[in-house]
């Protein structure tokens, strides 16, 4: 069983979600509707993991990701799960960026291409045990903002494959299976994006993070 604390200021979908969880096997500690709400209620309670939007009052913008990277820096460490109905570049990035550098759950999920409840629920579990679930959209979005004067240009168009798929964590034999190549052909191309972003080759998640922060850093976010 997990605590949740959950952000999202559609009224219907808030206690969607808490009937969801709840049937789940989990226990929601707040359910609240704005950033503010958010962060008192991490404050006061401490769960296990977080579940926000993005867009919430008052502009409805990106306060859910700027309130989650200022939770990240009070409990380091606290796991993060975003759904939402768009990328915010800027912040995803920053966030992702945050994860790597304190090795903690990530989860960034559009809520239009969760297909089961099931899926959800696994990526919840996922998320608390530390691993990164990132939507493959997510990471199409995040790869196409990196202009052509930067390392990732040095990508070759299957390794560019391979990275997205990485950075939805996956491993090397699922990676493998995707794309129909050995794992040792996986291997290899991944040793060559590690080379050619100018990092080292770190197995699991933890990689994925070490990419996407790196991206981050290359932006200047």
């Amino acid at each position: 069983m997990l605590r949740l604390v959950i952000a999202e200021d559609a009224v219907l979908l808030r206690a969607g979600l808490v009937e969801l969880l709840t049937r789940g096997g989990h226990e929601v500690v707040a359910a609240v509707g704005d950033a503010d709400a958010l962060a008192a209620a991490v404050d006061a309670d401490r769960p296990d993991v977080v579940v926000t939007d993005v867009r919430m009052p008052p502009d409805f913008r990106d306060e859910g990701l700027r309130a989650a990277l200022r939770l990240r820096d009070r409990h380091p460490g606290l796991p993060v799960l975003v759904l939402s109905q768009y990328v915010a570049t800027p912040y995803a990035t920053r966030l992702l960026g945050a994860a790597g550098a304190q090795r903690a759950g990530l989860g960034y999920l559009l809520k239009d291409r969760v297909g089961e409840v099931s899926e959800f629920l696994d990526a919840l579990r996922r998320v608390a045990g530390g691993e990164t679930v990132i939507d493959p959209e997510v990471v199409r979005v995040l790869l196409r903002q990196q202009s052509a004067d930067r390392p990732i240009a040095r990508l070759t168009p299957r390794e560019r494959e391979v990275l997205g798929l990485m950075a939805e964590g996956l491993n090397n034999q699922t990676v493998g299976a995707r794309l129909s190549i050995t794992e040792a052909s996986v291997v290899k191309h991944c040793g060559n994006i590690f080379m050619k972003l100018d990092l080292d080759p770190v197995e699991g998640n933890r990689r994925v993070l070490a990419v996407l922060a790196h991206l981050a850093d290359l932006r200047g976010e």
